[in-house]
């Protein structure tokens, strides 16, 4: 009876020390996604993951992401072709968050502030980089009907 005991303390003993909660899981995961943009103390912006659009310049993608901005009723706050509407225009060139595809990234998989919900839980990282693809084929438009937000 003490020999089984002691082989199930020494068992449990040994699942603890293993480290699988959440913990161990980020500790080797960079808190966030870096961005060359943000202001950094000292200079040195901290560790961060440098995503790059798997899908970039895909015209089939891109056609898809017409598509998926429609069903998913992006143009319902962006406008058609995302020109603008009770969100800001994605089509202009300008953005508030970054417009590289990891910062058009974040901003749909996370959302952001005052009005853009996460999209990430429901259309995926697929879906992400689908939606990314199709906002930076938009033309820029001849003409800008609002000034930018930064120099005001």
């Amino acid at each position: 009876m003490k020999r089984l005991l002691s082989l199930a303390v020494v068992a449990l003993l040994a699942s603890c020390s293993g480290q699988t909660g959440p913990s161990a899981q980020t500790a080797a995961l960079p808190p966030g996604i870096r961005y060359d943009a943000h202001l950094a103390a000292g200079g040195n912006l901290p560790p961060g993951a440098q995503l790059t659009n798997p899908k970039s310049g895909d015209g089939a993608t891109a056609k898809a992401g017409a598509a998926m901005f429609s069903a998913m009723n992006c143009d319902g706050c962006h406008g058609g072709d995302g020109a603008g509407w009770v969100g800001p225009s994605l089509a202009d060139g300008r953005w508030r968050y970054g417009g590289s595809d990891s910062e058009i990234f974040s901003s749909i998989y996370y959302g952001r502030p005052k009005g853009m919900p996460a999209f990430g839980g429901t259309v995926g990282v697929d879906g992400v980089w689908t939606l990314v693809t199709y906002l930076k084929s938009l033309p820029v438009p001849a003409d800008i009907a609002t000034e930018a937000w930064d120099t005001q």
